[in-house]
């Protein structure tokens, strides 16, 4: 352990209520901006480019935000993107167009590539067989934002789409203020004599396993996130205001699960055994959303979903950031954030496809996808836990 770490609780604490107040903000517009897009004539494989555009964006930027932060800091490059969304919300509420709200969602996506930053961050502050642990916590303020944003978006949607947009808007203003304020640069270690130049982190196989893994994982989860809104207006002709609560109910679950079970879950079993049993879970959720004959059998399959999830990505998050030398960590975690945006460029397009041409397609092909992952597993690095276990 390190004698000259900074007040790593303290900076954590700070880093992890940015985070929320960030993803507050993406969770406000997920139940708006299915219903928006329609609004200017988007169909299914229209409402999937612009999600693409949006993940195109994270897809080019994710490394160049963590290889700046790996030179310049992690505080700059994440007041920066901070302030970048705040002025790609205001532009999303002022959309007169579908043309107009795709440019600002790429402009948002790029500006939202910071999560790369953040995992960074953590990484730079925790020791490895803690991590996961607190990757954990990070996922858990995915779950609260996902929480708080669509209950609040699914609250503004009566009284206009530009609405929460604007709400989204000043929320960025308040995190920069908060995180200027607040949020301390991380003591990171001194880079190895070249290193910085280096920067290839996909030359390391190790990197290499975990990044594919993330990106089958992501592909998987691209297919709900995408048409799980277009499923229920089809089969269930619900409403933005409606849709919300389910998204809310699912953040809720996965919240828990990540605040508060992923810190015995890790103690327990290693990274590896983690990823197999969530993918593994979440598999079965996707197979069953499509075959659910009423809501209330849907939320069985959905709950199985949001276990699965919570459980597995937070486990990839920490393979990840153990596979990466100090120096390159911003590197690593951008390639690791900018496979889950390939598959966000590449997801919701095929997803399209797929769904015009029957509504289960996108989702068995989740399923598919996240077998494929646990039948795969063994390529996976174990992880801290693992190798501590293997060595007692």
């Amino acid at each position: 352990m390190s004698g000259t770490a900074p007040p790593p609780r303290r900076g954590l604490a700070v880093l992890f209520a940015v985070v929320i107040l960030d993803l507050v903000g993406f969770g406000i517009v997920m139940p708006v901006l299915p219903f928006w897009a329609k609004e200017f004539g988007a169909d299914a494989i229209a409402f999937g480019l612009l999600q693409s555009s949006y993940a195109v964006a994270q897809f080019v930027c994710a490394p160049l935000w963590g290889r700046l932060s790996d030179r310049v800091g992690r505080r700059p490059v994440l007041l920066g993107t901070i302030a970048g969304t705040a002025l790609a919300m205001l532009a999303t509420g002022l959309a007169p167009s579908l043309g107009w709200l795709f440019a600002a969602r790429t402009l948002a996506g790029a500006f939202a590539a910071n999560i790369s930053v953040a995992s960074a961050y953590i990484a730079d502050v925790t020791p490895p067989e803690e991590r996961t642990r607190f990757m954990g916590l990070l996922g858990a303020s995915f779950g609260i934002g996902f929480v708080l944003g669509p209950a609040i978006g699914g609250l503004l949607a009566p009284y206009g789409h530009a609405v929460p947009m604007f709400f989204t808007a000043g929320l960025a203003a308040l995190n920069w203020a908060v995180a200027a304020l607040q949020l301390a640069e991380p003591a990171r270690h001194a880079a190895a004599a070249g290193g910085a130049r280096r920067l290839a982190p996909l030359r390391d196989p190790t990197v290499r396993v975990v990044v594919l893994a993330n990106l089958a994982f992501s592909l998987a989860v691209t297919q709900l996130e995408t048409f799980f809104a277009y499923l229920m207006i089809d089969r269930f002709g619900w409403e933005a205001s409606r849709f919300a609560w389910i998204l809310v109910a699912m953040a809720i679950v996965m919240g828990g699960i990540q605040g508060g079970g992923m810190k015995a879950l890790s103690a327990r079993y290693a990274e590896r055994r983690l990823v197999v049993g969530g993918v593994a879970t979440l598999a079965l959720g996707f197979a069953g959303v499509p075959l659910a004959p009423t809501v209330a059998v849907l939320l069985v399959a959905l709950l199985f979903a949001a276990v699965g999830r919570a459980v597995a990505q937070p486990a990839l998050l920490s393979l990840a950031s153990q596979a990466a030398r100090p120096e390159e960590r911003g590197a690593v975690m951008g390639a690791f954030q900018s496979s889950a945006s390939l598959a966000r460029v590449l997801g919701p397009a095929l997803g399209g496809l797929l769904y015009g041409i029957a509504i289960p397609y996108p989702f068995w092909l989740a399923s598919a996808l996240l077998v494929g992952v646990a039948l795969g597993a063994r390529a996976l690095p174990r992880g801290a836990a693992g190798v501590e276990a293997a060595a007692s």
